[in-house]
């Protein structure tokens, strides 16, 4: 009886060891791939810059004299017509030049007088042959000069007046006043470079977006464009306007040349303010209608260990590592693989790339919408019998590989 109890024990271990070498040799782990869908439809490409907005028209209000600050009349915000006066600068120097100006002017004129009486007897004299021709020469000399000295004491009384017209400043647009640069008793001084005293928007409800966009994307704007900004001031809502100016100054920020692309927008309800920072994005481009995937389906290829567990072709192989590309090379220039999933397998599928937003690309090929391609391997593999699946993917009949 001790005999045959062993002999039934190591039957039962063997058979137990049997049956564990077949259960792990009749199952092979599969990954478990991260897939994305191909859809069909609109795809739009954009040109991204960040801007500011300002007025359509902005004008500097300055002053063309010096002087104190006497009055202000308008404030921030305010609304004013063309020609209404905003401030007026004391006048009480300039009143005291335009007297002065005023004083010698009547003293030329009075020394014209005199000149000229004298002028009349020495010419009486001339005339009667008494006075010698040097003598009437002298007189007509002296009546000439009295004349000149007349009209440049006319041209000094003449710009103090401008002078005292020029202390009262005037708003030369009708618009709204965004920029207050003085307070009364504040001293302003006259130069080459007249001081800003306001700064006047003419017509809000019309902005524009100074963009700047680089150099990299500048050769695809053109004037009449589609263009559409967020701001951080309504983070909710997105604004439209078409490109209006495509400027040719470049400009250098830290050693990268960077173009100011104009956009006209509308602005009826006064809810976009000067100043305001202005995310961009300029639609250069767009197509309907068509297939198009991530494009990080492009860069992806199956780990090693799944091409030598269902033995694809060194063909295929071949031609799928020569095909892939880095995820920084231009999609453009090439034709790509995509591994299209079909149950536990992936398949190679050669397709040629056409436009990219930059997270969807457009793709062209033997492929149709709604077919999972594969962009990566999920940590938790599957489990497959080799008794219920090929070794070989199952391909589809009608599939070839370009």
């Amino acid at each position: 009886m001790k005999k045959i109890s062993i002999i039934i024990s190591c039957i039962t271990l063997v058979l137990a060891m049997g049956f564990y070498f077949y259960k792990r040799d009749s199952t092979t782990k599969l990954p478990n791939w991260k897939t994305v869908r191909v859809e069909q439809g609109n795809l739009i490409q954009f040109v991204t810059a960040t801007g500011t907005l300002a007025a359509d028209t902005t004008v500097q209000v300055g002053t063309q004299v010096s002087g104190i600050i006497a009055k202000i009349l308008v404030d921030f915000n305010s609304v004013v017509k063309v020609r209404q006066v905003v401030a007026i600068l004391d006048t009480t120097f300039l009143y005291a030049s335009k007297e002065d100006a005023a004083a010698a002017l009547q003293k030329a004129k009075v020394q014209v007088d005199e000149m000229k009486r004298e002028f009349d007897r020495a010419k009486t004299l001339f005339d009667q042959k008494v006075a010698d021709q040097a003598d009437y020469d002298l007189a007509v000399y002296n009546y000439e000069s009295a004349k000149s000295l007349e009209h440049s004491a006319k041209a000094q009384y003449d710009r103090a007046v401008i002078n005292l017209q020029y202390a009262t400043i005037r708003a030369p647009v009708s618009g709204t006043v965004i920029s207050r640069n003085v307070d009364v008793g504040q001293t302003v001084i006259s130069s080459f470079n007249a001081p800003t005293l306001f700064t006047i928007a003419n017509d809000l409800t019309k902005m524009q977006v100074q963009a700047s966009v680089d150099e990299a994307d500048i050769g695809q704007v053109r004037e009449m464009q589609d263009a559409e900004f967020t701001v951080d001031a309504y983070p909710g809502d997105l604004f439209h306007g078409k490109v209006k100016q495509v400027r040719l100054q470049p400009i250098m920020v830290q050693n990268v040349v960077n173009y100011t692309v104009i956009i006209e927008v509308p602005n009826k309800d006064r809810r976009l303010m000067p100043g305001l920072t202005a995310n961009i994005r300029i639609r250069v481009n767009e197509r309907d209608s068509v297939l198009k995937v991530q494009v990080n389906a492009l860069h992806f290829f199956p780990p090693p260990e799944y091409p030598g567990t269902i033995h694809i072709p060194d063909s295929i192989l071949h031609k799928s590592e020569s095909l892939s590309s880095p995820a920084n090379e231009d999609p453009r220039k090439k034709s790509f693989i995509v591994w299209v999933k079909s149950g536990p397998f992936i398949y190679p599928v050669r397709v040629k790339p056409g436009l990219s937003d930059g997270l969807l690309t457009e793709i062209s090929g033997n492929i149709k919408a709604g077919e999972d391609v594969a962009v990566g391997v999920l940590a938790q593999p599957i489990e497959t019998s080799k008794q219920q699946s090929p070794f070989m993917p199952k391909f589809q009949p009608s599939r070839k590989t370009h």
